[in-house]
């Protein structure tokens, strides 16, 4: 069985919330160990796509809005990986 529309945008808004929270730590920690702009550009994007996110699970698009969380926070954690020393 699979989940109604409602409770799909539900599971999406709740999850994109936990992923905002998640990443606002993650930048906290990232900036006590590196002071740099380019990890408030990482983790500040990953922050607006986790908004944007949320935003388009309120509005019915749930689909595309997993797959723009999934890749887009991929993104962000190879940035840090591949980008930041």
């Amino acid at each position: 069985m699979g989940l109604t529309p409602r409770q799909a945008r539900r599971v999406r808004v709740v999850l994109a919330s936990v992923m905002m929270a998640a990443m606002a730590v993650l930048l906290v920690v990232r900036l006590a160990t590196r002071h740099s702009v380019l990890v408030v550009g990482v983790y500040g994007a990953a922050l607006v796509l986790c908004g944007i996110v949320i935003e388009l699970a309120r509005n019915g698009r749930t689909r595309l809005g997993t797959w723009l969380l999934g890749l887009g926070l991929a993104a962000a954690i190879a940035a840090d990986w591949l980008l930041l020393p």
